[in-house]
């Protein structure tokens, strides 16, 4: 694993990790819970898909990373790859200094829940492996290449050039991955233009054209767009004044609200997991079936919206954990873009398993793939594109000064 990557995503009580080499079969990851309680504990897949549960009480980010790494040790990585949401203006993955540090701090008011979860992880690192290269991969960076049609919003022009308000779209990490194995799989279509669904408890679609997002469903912060686990996606933002005014609720209930009581959770009152809305929706569950027509269709609208960014439509994508699983959803959200051409193959769909990528479609028309995400293989290889980029600048000056 003399090229591997350990690469880190920190929450505010969790630590999600993975040792990528270069064989996904041989890869180690796990997660680091309950950070600070007595609960604390990592659980994980060690080398060789060995189980792994090991009791950590009380322990702090820090303590959980010295955990992990001394673990790892063996395993020596080549650097060492952070996940951050928000990088802000930042277009690519970026060698981690003081001044890269203090740009993912400002844009902390734009990711004020995950942000400085990712310095904690980020001082941590640099204190345990000072000599080791580390790199920041953002959410957003993907995103970065959307035209300005597309990401400003229709605000004075003030809040846009002084306080940064704007569209910078999500899980770019993702759309990026299954966009650019979606044009390897397809083999003859290196330029052209994807749809890409990323569905899960977090859930956004992407509009892809030549390798490139033009145009995405999330916005200034990861509320935007579709419907989600918990999160509303879309609403009137004339909701907040409504609520204010007839129910007193003020600004940070409203937020909680919508991110973490809204989305099939709050459509179904009864769950914000897929598998048990359709369940229960088989067995009569009105609100249930209900949420699931809501989730399917604002996914179809929003696909349908951006793929306006595209001059023409190659392909489509679902990934994530809804993606990669439900046959129905997929189904069920075809069903809504008659117009595009889709032929959907029922039988292709329903035997696709889990965790396994294929081609859906009927051979006609635009392309329908369902490609398990790899965000971490992403994470790694970016990564590693910063850390040789510089190795080689080192070397070129070491050749110059001779």
């Amino acid at each position: 694993m003399s090229t591997s990557v350990l690469v880190i995503n920190c929450g505010s009580s969790s630590i999600k990790y993975a040792l990528v080499s270069d064989r996904r079969e041989d890869r180690i990851y796990g997660l680091a819970e309950n950070l600070g309680s007595a609960e604390a504990r990592i659980k994980g897949i060690t080398f060789g898909g060995q189980p792994l549960e090991l009791s950590i009480p009380y322990a702090d980010h820090e303590k959980a990373l010295e955990t992990v790494l001394n673990r790892l040790s063996q395993y020596r990585p080549q650097a060492i790859g952070h996940r951050v949401v928000h990088g802000g203006s930042l277009t690519k993955a970026e060698r981690l200094t003081p001044e890269i540090i203090d740009r993912i701090r400002a844009a902390t008011p734009l990711a004020p829940l995950h942000n400085p979860a990712h310095l904690i992880g980020i001082d941590a690192t640099m204190r345990l492996f000072p000599d080791l290269p580390q790199v920041a991969v953002f959410d957003t960076a993907f995103h970065q290449t959307m035209p300005a049609h597309a990401y400003r919003y229709a605000v004075p022009k003030f809040l846009y050039t002084e306080h940064n308000v704007r569209r910078y779209g999500f899980h770019g990490t993702s759309h990026a991955y299954v966009s650019n194995r979606a044009v390897q799989l397809s083999e003859h279509m290196e330029k052209g233009g994807w749809l890409s669904a990323h569905l899960g408890n977090g859930s956004s679609t992407c509009a892809i054209w030549n390798g490139q997002s033009v145009d995405t469903s999330m916005g200034l912060t990861p509320l935007e767009g579709i419907v989600m686990g918990t999160r509303s996606g879309d609403v009137d933002p004339s909701i907040h004044s409504f609520l204010a005014n007839n129910l007193g609720w003020g600004i940070e209930k409203i937020d909680k609200m919508l991110n973490s009581e809204s989305g099939l959770l709050g459509l179904s009152a009864l769950s914000n997991d897929m598998r048990t809305l359709i369940e229960a929706s088989e067995q009569g569950n009105e609100d249930a079936t209900l949420a699931i027509e809501v989730f399917c269709y604002r996914l179809a609208k929003s696909l349908a919206g951006i793929s306006c960014g595209l001059p023409r439509v190659d392909g489509l994508i679902f990934t994530g954990g809804i993606g990669e699983n439900s046959a129905y959803i997929r189904e069920k959200t075809m069903s809504y873009l008659p117009h595009f051409a889709f032929e959907l193959s029922k039988e292709k769909n329903n035997e696709l398993k889990r965790g396994t990528e294929g081609r859906i479609d009927g051979g006609t028309g635009p392309q329908i793939w369902v490609i398990p995400t790899d965000e971490e293989g992403r994470i790694a290889q970016e990564t590693r594109t910063v850390v040789d980029h510089l190795t080689a600048q080192d070397s070129t000056a070491a050749v110059a000064a001779v």
